[in-house]
């Protein structure tokens, strides 16, 4: 599906000039990151660096053209060029990249680094023509790359322009050497021995000094006038003249006077047919003109050398000068216009026979002919949906008229499946509603698989829309629709059967389902339905009390992430989001943060709304610390993220867990009365994330006082668990019933329903459900030891939930806050140091959480501010205080609390 010759280096001219001026520039390439060339078109950059590059034997040549704005076309070819240079030093990102499973350029760069640890040579990335890139994201990506790039790579880049990779900052930090127009251009002697190579007759040095002045060193300019030099020697000197004053219209003036209309008209048809296309091998060639000697005619202009550039490899491809290309159109939009859809059609053909739909669909597109888009699209449409050319298949989709568009049912399922590739649902669902109508409307009848194939689609949507009943009818109709063959559609129904049954509380019947998903998305390939049922499977294993399963069932699913390269696929996000949930009701922290700190980088390229989940986790973890603050803020973009987006209640729930065990902490009842108004209550308890929702309106209930309503929500909550087999649920809403019943004055009960939390507890190993209203159901479990009510299992988890819950850890923030360091430095006793050199409010800051024995990066993230920011902070605070690490840091702040009272 990739070009060869877009990673092919020019060959070296036969006839080139050495240039050791610049070659001396150039020798200590190897000690800086970027090698720019940037001059206006022709002065040679990609010749040079040719020249420079040629025995290098590990370098790698990726020839840009205007259609690798798209970031996927753009990180592949790179990565091949990468590869080509290293000994496919990194085959495993490339592959990555060819399924497209990275979120943005950074995240796919950083694999990329890792994988080249091992690699040491030293090595050249040449990016051709970067000019042609106006993509942002592919520009951030690059500065990315070029700031954290091994030290044995370096990036050459030739470009017109100055291209906006950070290139002021490399000046200033000397990693970057700059070969622009004024040193590309020629002196007089390398104009000297450029004429005497091409002309072999001896020049008047006078005329060649004029020359040179002329042209200002301009090389393809000289290289057009030793052209025409060739032919008619004794008129150098015209030649000279009429470049005097020269702008790109002057240029095309003359290429057209002295060199185009001397060629023959066939010749002359020739170019002007070639140059539809950016690069071209004979066959390509041949097909677009019909001419059998295409060949000939092309090694024939290439002995020119302005012509045509003859890419290294094999196949003998070619493209055009840049110059020479943009005067080619010129000519052509002007001479023969009336052939500009032929010539496009007849390309887009031509590409079709190198098996390149993507560049055949581009040509059919610049050609307007809507038939031949169509045939493409229906011949080639799927393979290019699963090699991610998502960005050309819905400008041609979206080229096609309406009309045209419902007289081929594939191509609207195509279109909507592209749709659901991005998440956007309720288009999907207007869209099929749409297309019936107009089907029924042309009276378009499909056949039993097409039917098949938009019921697994209408399935799909109705799961991700809330409406299970809809989806189990929608995706059993196209298990008995679609052939065995239509094996995606067939994963798609069989995964959504599975998610009604999840839905409906069926789990003995979803498990099934899931598994018989997996592995027929294994046994096809298509891995990222194989990692939906994993993560499906585990929180069935999750929602039966099966948690340790479902946690090593998540290692499979990271294993599947790693082998097939999903690190930056949104299901990966979700794999991240489900063991940091694990992980926090193991109460492991730390590890529960770090993960769901991963899942917002996986969210980094997507709309912020998709990252609700993450935050209200971080928030969560934060609450259970008691880093008030750090929640506070996690729950102000919750909020602010609610408001402006739709969720599904599991979403909505989570965060309003979140919120109510803030406002529970801080004491907030005015809020949870707020909340409790308007809180949405569900149909049914029968899954987790219902049951989640009524238990957020029991705790409300509870914390208000509205016991009888607190009792019937969780009567019901009980029996439903008992139904569907919900154990974690019930684990969950036994603590809250023990508040509730300590609350009403029903003691015994309370302790009753802890000791039960706990014997279930055994299996789920579910403890920070008791940390969340720990100090309400601390004295019940301190009661329930000191009575040796507990076995021995029992009693050593309720230990170590008593040392949690007394724990510093629950409030682990020490504020040296402004009235605390007003005190202290009005202490008699206070070192002097500290008055004569106080640090700042944010320096006190920092000691305290040094104290608390947060990381740097726990601090930058504490404080909302950089790592390399609070790394300036310490500095300055182990200045003023003379101290020389962290542990007398520790012990300083530790005085000064003692100093305190504290």
């Amino acid at each position: 599906m990739w070009i060869p010759s877009k990673l092919t280096r020019p060959a070296r001219l036969h006839n080139a000039i050495l240039r050791p001026r610049l070659l001396e520039t150039l020798e200590q390439a190897p000690f800086y990151r970027l090698v720019l060339f940037r001059s206006p078109a022709g002065y040679g950059k990609t010749t040079m660096a040719a020249q420079w590059l040629n025995e290098h034997p590990h370098t790698g040549w990726f020839n840009i053209d205007e259609n690798d704005n798209d970031t996927f076309r753009f990180a592949n070819y790179l990565l091949q060029t990468i590869n080509k240079a290293t000994n496919n030093a990194c085959l495993k990102t490339q592959a990555m990249a060819e399924r497209r499973q990275f979120a943005c350029l950074s995240t796919l760069f950083s694999e990329l680094f890792g994988e080249l640890a091992e690699y040491h040579d030293q090595t050249y990335v040449v990016l051709d023509d970067y000019h042609l890139i106006n993509n942002d994201d592919i520009h951030d990506g690059l500065r990315f790359f070029l700031k954290h790039m091994p030290d044995n790579l370096t990036l050459v880049v030739t470009s017109r322009t100055l291209p906006p990779l950070g290139t002021a900052n490399l000046r200033i930090r000397d990693l970057l050497i700059e070969v622009d127009n004024d040193l590309l251009a020629f002196d007089e002697e390398e104009t000297t021995r450029f004429f005497d190579k091409r002309i072999g007759e001896s020049i008047e040095a006078n005329v060649l000094k004029s020359l040179h002045q002329q042209v200002e060193g301009w090389p393809s300019a000289l290289q057009l006038i030793a052209l025409h030099a060739q032919q008619k020697p004794h008129n150098l000197v015209e030649s000279a003249e009429s470049m005097a004053s020269f702008n790109r219209g002057h240029l095309w003036d003359y290429l057209a006077e002295e060199v185009f209309d001397l060629l023959d008209g066939e010749t002359q048809q020739f170019l002007l047919q070639c140059s539809v296309l950016d690069m071209f091998n004979a066959q390509l060639v041949t097909d677009l003109t019909g001419r059998s000697d295409a060949l000939a005619i092309l090694e024939s202009l290439n002995r020119f050398g302005l012509f045509l550039n003859t890419l290294e490899g094999d196949n003998n491809w070619y493209r055009f000068h840049n110059l020479f290309a943009e005067f080619l159109r010129h000519q052509r939009y002007s001479q023969i216009p009336q052939q500009r859809a032929e010539l496009h059609a007849l390309a887009a053909k031509a590409w079709l026979k190198q098996n390149s739909p993507q560049q055949a669909l581009l040509h059919a597109q610049k050609c307007e002919d809507t038939k031949l888009v169509i045939n493409i699209l229906c011949d080639f449409g799927w393979e290019m949906f699963h090699h991610g050319e998502m960005k050309l298949l819905q400008d041609a989709l979206g080229q096609i008229d309406a009309e045209e568009l419902y007289t081929q049912p594939r191509l609207n399922l195509l279109h909507m499946w592209l749709l659901q590739s991005q998440h956007l649902y309720n288009d999907v669902g207007d869209m099929i509603v749409e297309t019936e109508a107009e089907f029924t409307k042309r009276n378009i009848d499909l056949d039993d698989a097409l039917q098949g194939e938009f019921n697994a689609l209408r399935a799909q949507v109705a799961i991700n829309q809330g409406k299970p009943d809809d989806a189990l009818i929608l995706s059993e109709q196209a298990l008995g629709q679609l052939p065995s063959t239509t094996y995606r559609s067939r994963i798609v129904a069989t995964s959504v059967v599975g998610e009604v049954h999840h839905c409906l509380g069926n789990l003995s019947r979803a498990l099934p389902m899931m598994q018989q998903t997996e592995k027929m998305a294994r046994q096809y390939h298509v891995y990222h339905q194989a990692l939906w049922a994993l993560l499906q499977q585990a929180e069935i294993l999750l929602a039966q009390g099966y948690v340790q399963s479902a946690y090593e069932l998540l290692e499979q699913a990271f294993k599947l992430v790693k082998e097939q390269h999903l690190q930056q696929v949104p299901l990966h996000e979700f794999l991240l989001r489900l063991r940091a949930q694990i992980l926090w009701c193991w109460n492991r922290l730390e590890e529960a943060e770090e993960s769901a700190l991963k899942s917002l980088e996986v969210l980094a390229p997507y709309d912020e709304t998709k990252s609700l989940h993450a935050y209200s986790m971080l928030a969560r973890i934060a609450i259970t610390r008691g880093e008030i603050d750090k929640a506070s803020r996690y729950l102000d973009l919750c909020n602010s993220l609610m408001s402006r987006s739709v969720y599904h209640i599991d979403w909505r729930a989570n965060t309003d867990l979140a919120n109510l065990l803030f406002w529970q902490m801080t004491s907030d009842m005015d809020s949870i009365q707020q909340w409790l108004l308007h809180a949405e209550q569900p149909e049914a308890a029968c899954n987790h994330f219902q049951q989640l929702q009524w238990r957020n309106i029991g705790r409300a209930c509870v914390n208000i006082g509205e016991f009888d309503r607190a009792e019937a929500i969780f009567t019901m909550l009980d029996e439903s668990c008992n139904k569907h087999n919900l154990i974690t649920d019930k684990n969950r809403n036994l603590v809250v019933q023990a508040v509730l019943s300590k609350r009403q004055g029903r003691r015994e009960l309370a302790l009753q329903q802890i000791k039960q939390a706990l014997e279930l507890t055994n299996s789920t190993g579910m403890v920070g459900i008791f940390l969340c209203d720990g100090s309400q159901i601390c004295d019940l479990i301190q009661e329930l030891v000191d009575t040796k009510a507990l076995n021995e299992l029992e009693l050593h988890r309720a230990r170590q939930l008593l040392r949690e819950m007394t724990s510093k850890e629950r409030n682990r923030s020490v504020h040296f806050d402004e009235n605390f360091v007003e005190k202290l430095l009005n202490l008699p006793d206070v070192p002097e140091l500290i008055r004569t050199s106080p640090l700042t409010q944010r320096e006190w800051q920092v000691l305290g959480l040094i104290y608390t024995g947060y990381s740097n990066e726990q601090i930058a993230s504490e404080l909302d501010v950089a790592s390399t920011t609070i790394k300036t902070h310490i500095r300055n605070l182990y200045q003023k205080l003379n101290i020389a690490n962290r542990q007398q840091a520790i012990e300083t702040a530790e005085y000064l609390l003692k100093l305190m009272g504290f």
